[in-house]
């Protein structure tokens, strides 16, 4: 089932974002920092094949990312939206 977006809020951090998803009691937190970290973890998967993406916290109701310095946030934005909405 893909996932909502209900928004996306800055953090301290100006290369990490909060994606607010509508919530999934049964979602695990995780976190990592690589796509090899994240094995088979299908959504990690999805979410780092967005370029500039380097970091995820994937939680009940929200995902932040973490891009490179040089990434733009616009183009990840429009990636993670993409790639949420045509998560299982």
């Amino acid at each position: 089932m893909p996932y909502r977006v209900l928004a996306f809020e800055s953090t301290p951090n100006p290369n990490a974002l909060k994606c607010l998803v509508e919530p999934r009691p049964a979602e695990r937190p995780r976190s990592y920092r690589s796509s090899r970290e994240a094995g088979d973890d299908a959504l990690a998967g999805a979410l780092f094949a967005v370029p500039g993406v380097t970091a995820l916290l994937i939680h009940t109701g929200f995902i932040t990312v973490t891009k490179s310095p040089d990434a733009r946030w616009p183009a990840i934005r429009a990636g993670v939206e993409r790639a949420l909405h045509a998560a299982d």
